[in-house]
């Protein structure tokens, strides 16, 4: 594996001697390490062949090895002090000290997992965040902190069960939203800021926005970005279950609803629709299946068809219960339907109803996801056997998918478009879009290297929050209260210091671990109450929690940014009492 000081000479080599952009230099560095050529030496003693393996150009890689067999005949580091000092000697100036702090900031994010090109999989993997269950260690814990990161902790937590069908690094650049949001109110709050937001401003008109912690945030959807879940997913065919993974089912349900909505917008739609009788849908047998998937003996499965009244529901589901006895040996069979607004009220909300059947929340989901895809004159049924393990979290994003799945089935069957499945969001940073609207946007971030546009001309080039930051964030944020301070009440008076300074290793790791353990705290809260309350219950509730266990900071412009103590016993206690 290529050492830091290996990739810093090789990054500069291609970036200052070679003069190649950044972010094509580091494509090239990947391309190279996949065929093992990790360093300036190893690129000028490999063969020709194995270097054009990699840089796919003849010419380019004869000139790359050329290069680097210069550097190693001089004894030039690139970087060293006579490397420095030749090519001061040569060119008059040499490097910038802010550009090779960039560059060494360039290369320290690419061997983190940073802004490179990575497959879904390498991304989540380079985001995971520590986590620890030890309830002693925890309850003994007191953290010196500010209040922001503690609101990220919370909402990173928070939407493995609000949004479970959203990867790591999506619950990552929402949290930071929200942050980013919570702390700009509060700035113009205490004075110190003043003026519109971007959002009031219409930076975000237009885009799609989802609720987290009470505070709406502007999103970006991530087309085509594909992480897998854990569980088996499966189809009834023929009496029997045709195991595939998520992925397989996934693509093939999003070339479905790409044909059939083809279709559909070739088809003219009629202007009457005949009303249709109950008997008359129960008869055609019109229900669209979705997968089942199963994850620690339980099992779900959804059905979606047509409905146009409400008095139809009770006949299509005993029809339904009828023709698949099998149904009624299930724990849970919830239901939920929406109807279109009545002729004349184009903007009113049509009728709505669920019913959870035993399993909490599943109605209050299925209407959740329904509303977000405009999914209307639709009846789901969401059934479940259950396999004697609470599934936590879980639990919320396989029904979500469900309901999504059996949604896309039936747009396949019947050309009725009301799904668009869900898919994984980033955060929009609005103020950032608003504050680098007039200039090129920023090299090396996802969604980079375009210029920006206002809203009214589309989302090229909009900010997000991105994940590392927000990890990074994180995992700098959570020092352990100084003895005085852990054995006293909340105070943010500022500890006094320490006799002997540990080492950055040493705080390093002790924030590393301190956060393992808010988290572990804050999940075991949301894990205890996710059973029982609706996903917006448990939304609404977050806040309240979080400002129950806040750090006690001045009220004025004083306390902002101020750092007080955190008590993990105060998070535990927040759990459900059983």
């Amino acid at each position: 594996m290529a050492t830091q000081q290996d990739l810093q000479e090789l990054l500069r080599l291609l970036t200052v001697s070679r003069k190649i952009p950044m972010m094509q230099a580091m494509a090239q560095i990947k391309a190279l390490q996949a065929v093992e050529l990790r360093s300036i030496r190893q690129i000028a003693e490999s063969p020709l062949q194995t270097v054009e393996l990699a840089i796919k150009d003849e010419k380019a890689a004869r000139s790359l090895q050329s290069a680097c067999k210069a550097v190693l005949k001089r004894g030039d580091q690139l970087g060293g002090v006579a490397g420095s000092k030749r090519a001061t000697d040569a060119s008059g100036a040499g490097p910038s000290p802010k550009r090779i702090a960039r560059q060494q900031q360039d290369a320290n994010e690419f061997m983190r997992g940073g802004p490179v090109e990575m497959t879904p999989q390498e991304l989540e993997s380079s985001l995971e965040l520590p986590i620890s269950a030890d309830e002693a260690r925890i309850a003994e814990t007191v953290l010196q902190t500010n209040r922001a990161p503690l609101v990220l902790a919370f909402a990173v937590e928070l939407l493995r069960h609000t949004m479970p069908e959203q990867p790591l690094s999506s619950r990552l650049s929402l949290g930071q939203a929200v942050v980013s949001a919570n702390s700009r109110s509060k700035a113009v709050s205490l004075g110190l800021e003043k003026g519109a937001s971007a959002d009031d401003e219409g930076w975000g008109a237009g885009q799609p926005r989802v609720r987290v912690m009470g505070r709406e945030v502007a999103v970006l959807k991530r087309g085509g970005y594909d992480w897998r879940g854990e569980e088996t997913v499966g189809d009834e065919q023929d009496g029997k279950t045709h195991v595939r993974t998520q992925t397989q089912a996934q693509t093939q349900t999003q070339t479905q609803t790409q044909t059939q909505t083809q279709t559909q917008t070739q088809t003219k739609t009629p202007t009457q629709r005949p009303p249709a009788t109950s008997s008359d849908l129960a008869q055609k047998g019109t229900w669209a299946v979705s997968q089942h998937v199963s994850l620690k003996s339980s099992t779900f499965v959804a059905r979606a068809i047509s409905i146009t009244d409400a008095s139809q529901r009770k006949v299509l589901i005993e029809s339904l219960l009828d023709a698949n006895p099998n149904l009624k040996t299930a724990t849970h069979n919830a239901w939920a339907y929406r109807l279109r607004p009545p002729e004349g009220f184009l903007k009113g909300r049509g009728r709505e109803e669920a019913f959870d059947d035993g399993e909490s929340g599943c109605g209050d989901l299925m209407l959740k996801v329904m509303r977000e895809v405009d999914a209307v004159d639709t009846l789901v049924v969401l059934t479940r056997w259950f396999g004697g393990v609470f599934l936590g979290p879980d639990r919320w994003r396989i029904m979500s998918n469900c309901v999504n799945s059996a949604l896309s089935e039936r747009l396949r069957k019947t050309g009725i478009d009301t799904s668009l499945s869900g898919e994984a969001v980033w955060g929009l940073d609005l103020e950032g879009t608003r504050t680098s609207s007039s200039s090129a946007a920023r090299g090396g971030g996802y969604g980079g290297g375009v210029k920006n546009q206002h809203q009214s001309t589309g989302v090229v080039g909009m900010q997000i929050h991105r994940p590392e930051t927000a990890r990074n964030y994180l995992l700098k944020s959570f020092l352990s209260a100084p003895e005085e301070q852990a054995g006293a009440d909340t105070s943010p008076s500022t500890p006094t210091k320490k006799t002997q300074k540990p080492t950055q290793k040493a705080l390093d790791l002790e924030k590393e671990e301190n956060l393992g353990l808010l988290l572990g705290a804050l999940r075991l809260v949301f894990d205890s109450w996710a059973d029982h309350l609706t996903v917006a219950e448990l939304d609404r509730r977050a806040w309240a929690w979080y400002v129950a266990v806040r750090p006690a900071v001045d009220s004025g412009p004083s306390g902002w940014g101020a750092k007080g103590t955190l008590r993990l016993r105060d998070i535990l206690d927040l759990r459900r009492k059983e």
